[in-house]
């Protein structure tokens, strides 16, 4: 019985352990809130930027080339900017509220520790982009987004649960299919942005925020 006991204890001690390593105030609705912009700034971009699919990848780079559709690339960063500010203010909303509703801290060291990880590849990927769109080369840009972000997922995934290494994974898959299939940038960073968020989400809220 003692034997069982000492087990059990330090079977706790472990668990406490890793609690306080990893960022575990990442609540499941943050990804699933993140997924839901990201597919209405897709719906966005198609409709109202892209003419409904009318102006495909290889075309940007011969209009770009000759600077009349100067315009597009304007409302593609704005459109980004506003979906990445929104995908944030709503992560950190539904995590600081899963934070204070297990009585923790959202803001700590492991936090600190997470975000480092993360931007280091996060931002490398955004002045990548810069680049690639000033030398015309719009064509390459979901491709980039999903890979480098998914290197970020994956850089910090240490700190969080093994679910974002996966969710880092496929981000990177898709984004190398989505520079093969340069015509489909925009159906693939949907499906990376928009739908794999949701189920990583939805399977984060049920593994780990349901009670």
């Amino acid at each position: 019985m003692e034997k069982n006991q000492n087990m059990e204890d330090l079977k706790h001690i472990r668990n406490l352990m890793e609690r306080s390593t990893k960022f575990l105030s990442l609540s499941g609705f943050a990804g699933i809130a993140a997924g839901i912009i990201a597919m209405a700034g897709a719906t966005v971009a198609y409709f109202f930027i892209f003419g409904r699919g009318a102006v495909k990848y290889d075309e940007y780079v011969r209009a770009f080339d000759n600077g009349s559709t100067l315009h597009i690339r304007l409302q593609i960063v704005l459109l980004a900017v506003v979906v990445l500010v929104c995908a944030i203010g709503a992560a950190w909303f539904f995590s600081l509220r899963k934070a204070k509703r297990s009585g923790t801290r959202l803001w700590t060291s492991t936090t600190r520790r997470t975000l480092y990880h993360f931007m280091i590849p996060l931002v490398t990927g955004g002045i990548f982009c810069i680049a690639l769109m000033m030398s015309h080369n719009i064509h390459l840009i979901a491709s980039v987004t999903l890979i480098f972000y998914g290197l970020a997922l994956i850089n910090s995934a240490k700190f969080m649960v093994d679910e974002v290494h996966y969710l880092g994974l496929s981000e990177i898959v898709l984004g190398v299919l989505a520079g093969f299939f340069l015509n489909y940038g925009l159906l693939f960073w949907t499906f990376g942005f928009g739908v794999m968020h949701i189920v990583y989400g939805a399977r984060m809220y049920y593994k780990y925020d349901r009670k």
